[in-house]
């Protein structure tokens, strides 16, 4: 330990004390016995911080990442804050947790320690998706939930994501009074580990089929349904909670050919047959692919291991399978459901859609075209509830998402759903199919009558204290040296959501933004394409977002167009990403 930092020396030494069980002083010493100095550093430079929205971190020793210590200080925390905001009142929260390795122990673990607070727990019996945990709140009337899940992160990792009472993750000013509760726990002895058990409520599969018939309510046309209940479906929930939701709520719906991918049905936090468990990656999709293939299917759904986020594919023009992207997902909902409920003259009082900062424009024309409100927020599904929570009755919540595969149609919850987001996917196949046309070709009418878009992401993964460095680092030689041309096209205007500030390009004026900080960049060109740099908040990586769009007189000339806006965004992601 002598080249260590002085700081991370003595918070090793604090962990080797009796202060900390017999297991986690043995792991520790076992890492100094091994001289893995580069894992010491990463353990222990800095504590896990409970973000705006939870915890996340490799599991492990030390207090920088999930183990017993982080998440009972941050439940504690948590509890500590809940019990100023309602005192005198009987407080409630609900628990659930995935698949990952000892999310059920982590589960049990922050029941405990909110049941030696005092505090009402409605746990699960057994691992269930996110979307329900956030259901559970509302129904049960809670004051607050936590989740155990890493979402879609690697299986070394797991993570706490903490909902207020509305179901939605904490937000403002909730997010940085919880923080600063978590940080005033100075020694593990302030944590009450042992809970009552009396304190604790099982939750049962009786919570499902609530769930499962408050979202039969929203459908459109169930007639479509009954006419192609054929339908044939092939579901991978990629060893996660989707298995426990998502073939009960398709059957409920009128889905008799379901075929889910027997190789990815067990839910294991191992996720043998995938390396990222995340239906944004072609490889995680590829056994749900080929069953697809097999059974020349219909649709092809798979859900992430809280089963918050879908990916599909569907088939194409030439008869081949092809994944569509979280842009495409989200847009053909969003005109899936305006478009039927327009029809039907069931727009409702002042209907509104959502979206994110970088998540396509597409979606904005989409909901122009049919007298429906827009709004945008920043990146992250918590903006999106809060903003349903805030509107309440005066307005009316159709249907919203962000690029990164999370959608949600209706408001009876305030996170991303997976379950929901299948259960409309494959109705708007079906419809869409009793009008002689595939998914596919919805598509591609889509982009003829608003524009052909197309987008792209670019993932930069930076591990460790030295990655946090080099990420910060990019995003201030961009700040420092703001780009004016971007793949051999004027920038127009940048927009920094750090500084809350405009610029336009041209004329040097500067506006504001109407939205909270953000550590995120926008450079949006003269031919209104955009590109967008953002550090992610519960990955080690950068991302970059890049849009553009071309006007598509013919379908069938979609691949010619397809190319040339390919090019263009290679072009401009050169100039941003060297």
């Amino acid at each position: 330990m002598k080249n260590l930092d002085k700081d991370i020396q003595k918070k090793i030494e604090d962990w080797l004390t009796p202060s900390y069980d017999e297991g986690t002083r043995k792991a520790v010493q076992n890492l100094i016995d091994n001289n893995e100095e580069t894992e010491l550093t990463d353990s222990f430079y800095k504590d896990l911080e409970f973000g705006t929205g939870g915890l996340r971190g490799i599991m492990g020793v030390g207090s920088n990442r999930m183990n017993k210590y982080t998440i009972g200080k941050a439940t504690q925390g948590l509890a500590n804050y809940l019990k100023k905001q309602f005192p005198d009142q009987e407080i409630k929260v609900a628990v659930s947790y995935d698949s990952r390795n000892n999310s059920q122990a982590f589960g049990q673990l922050v029941a405990n320690v909110f049941a030696a607070n005092g505090i009402k727990v409605h746990l699960f019996t057994a691992l269930r998706p996110t979307p329900v945990l956030s259901f559970a709140i509302r129904h049960f009337g809670c004051q607050s939930g936590v989740m155990l899940t890493a979402s879609h992160n690697p299986k070394e990792y797991n993570g706490y994501k903490a909902y207020w009472n509305d179901g939605c993750q904490l937000t403002a000013p909730h997010d940085k009074n919880v923080i600063d509760e978590v940080n005033a726990i100075s020694s593990v002895s302030a944590i009450k580990f042992d809970g009552n058990t009396q304190n604790i409520i099982p939750v049962g599969e009786e919570i499902d089929q609530l769930y499962i018939n408050a979202n039969k309510t929203l459908s459109i046309h169930p007639e479509a349904v009954r006419a192609q209940k054929n339908l044939k479906i092939v579901f991978s929930p990629i060893h996660g909670t989707g298995i426990t939701i998502v073939p009960k709520m398709l059957e409920a719906w009128g889905f008799e050919n379901v075929s889910v991918v027997a190789e990815q049905a067990t839910p294991d936090g191992n996720f043998p047959t995938v390396i990222y468990p995340n239906p944004e990656e072609e490889d995680a999709m590829a056994l749900a692919k080929k069953k697809g293939e097999e059974i020349d299917a219909d649709l092809v759904l798979a859900t992430d291991p809280d089963a918050d986020r879908v990916g599909i594919a569907v088939k194409n023009n030439k008869g081949q399978f092809q994944l569509l992207n979280g842009n495409q997902i989200g847009s053909l909902l969003i005109y899936y459901v305006l478009s039927a409920k327009s029809e039907l003259k069931q727009l409702g009082s002042n209907p509104y859609i959502v979206k994110t900062i970088v998540t396509s424009n597409l979606q904005a024309d989409i909901a122009d075209h049919y007298g429906v409100t827009h709004y945008e927020t920043l990146t992250g599904f918590k903006y999106i509830g809060e903003l349903i929570t805030n509107l309440g009755d005066s307005a009316q919540y159709l249907v919203g998402g962000e690029e990164s595969y999370g959608f949600l149609v209706g408001d009876l919850v305030r996170d991303k759903d997976a379950p929901n987001a299948c259960a409309f996917l494959a109705e708007m196949t079906a419809y869409f199919k009793t009008k002689g046309k595939t998914v596919y070709e919805v598509l591609l009418d889509i982009y003829k009558e608003f524009g052909c878009y197309q987008e792209k992401l670019i993932s930069l993964t930076k591990k460790g204290k030295a990655g946090a460095e080099e990420i910060q680092a990019m995003m201030n030689g961009l700040r420092h040296n703001l780009p004016t041309i971007l793949g051999g096209i004027k920038v127009k205007e940048i927009r920094d959501y750090q500084l809350s500030q405009i610029t336009d390009m041209s004329t040097g004026e500067r506006r504001a933004i109407a939205l909270p900080k953000s550590d995120v960049l926008q450079f949006i060109t003269v031919d209104g394409d955009v590109i967008s740099a953002r550090p992610s908040g519960t990955e080690p990586k950068i991302k970059f977002y890049c849009s553009v769009k071309e006007s598509l007189k013919d379908t069938a000339d979609y691949f010619d167009v397809q190319t040339i806006l390919e090019e263009k965004v290679d072009r401009m992601m050169k100039d941003i990403v060297s």
